[in-house]
């Protein structure tokens, strides 16, 4: 393989990254976290609410302002590392509705695939028999974990490629082959990150947070260019 994915250039890229664009990154990540929180907050008043379809426009509410929070970080990052030498408008980093729509389908699906597990087969099929559910939830765990992996890197597709929901879970699903390790290793560092950021409260959150998804998008564009069999142009931002 021409340029092989590499864990310690991926933390460099991502940190330097970090640095070069530290005001601007910070000022979103601030932003968003604020818009998260606020978020949080409106449907744990509303979720309470006796009328049915009251939090059903509420959901899909919450889910477009999420999905728009969420794919605005990832055109933020995308934009700094493609437009480093040049100067860019507020317009990039606004993803379009078909890339909230994308977003929303596919965590739809996940929800569809978690609660279709924990529902029908643990808590109505399996009920009668707690040493088999046991067993089912260990294995089924485990699946999702696999799952989560090989799909992990279908938002970047959505933003960066434009793909449609379907086939940013099959480009997630090809460029992650072969990689599982070291793609577990890119999230143990995240989540040690997360924890440091949780621990140093709301100030440690807005540097771990856009840190972090700045990780998972660098380690996407060096997976992509690894599967493509050409050199790096990341490599080019350290």
């Amino acid at each position: 393989m021409y340029h092989p994915f590499s864990v310690a250039e991926t933390i460099k890229a991502a940190w330097n990254i970090v640095k070069k664009n530290f005001v601007t990154i910070i000022i979103y990540s601030a932003l968003a976290v604020v818009a998260l929180v606020v978020i949080q907050l409106i449907n744990f008043i509303f979720r309470s609410s006796a009328d049915y379809a009251i939090q059903v426009i509420l959901f899909f509410l919450l889910m477009i302002m999420q999905g728009y929070t969420t794919l605005g970080l990832y055109k933020l990052i995308f934009t700094l590392i493609d437009s480093e030498f040049y100067e860019f408008e507020f317009s990039q980093i606004v993803p379009s509705m078909r890339m909230v729509l994308s977003y929303i389908t596919i965590s739809l699906i996940f929800a569809f695939i978690v609660t279709t597990f924990n529902f029908f087969i643990i808590d109505t099929w399996l009920v009668n028999y707690p040493a088999t559910q046991t067993i089912v939830k260990f294995f089924g765990v485990l699946i999702l974990m696999y799952l989560a992996l090989r799909y992990m890197f279908c938002v970047c597709f959505i933003v960066d490629d434009d793909s449609g929901p379907f086939e940013s879970l099959r480009q997630s699903f090809a460029i992650t082959k072969g990689n599982l390790a070291k793609i577990i290793l890119i999230l143990l560092i995240s989540i040690a990150l997360i924890a440091l950021g949780v621990i140093a409260l709301f100030i440690g959150i807005i540097i771990t947070y856009p840190l972090v998804n700045i990780i998972l998008v660098v380690t996407y564009r060096k997976l992509v260019y690894s599967h493509m069999d050409v050199d790096d142009d990341i490599a080019e931002t350290n």
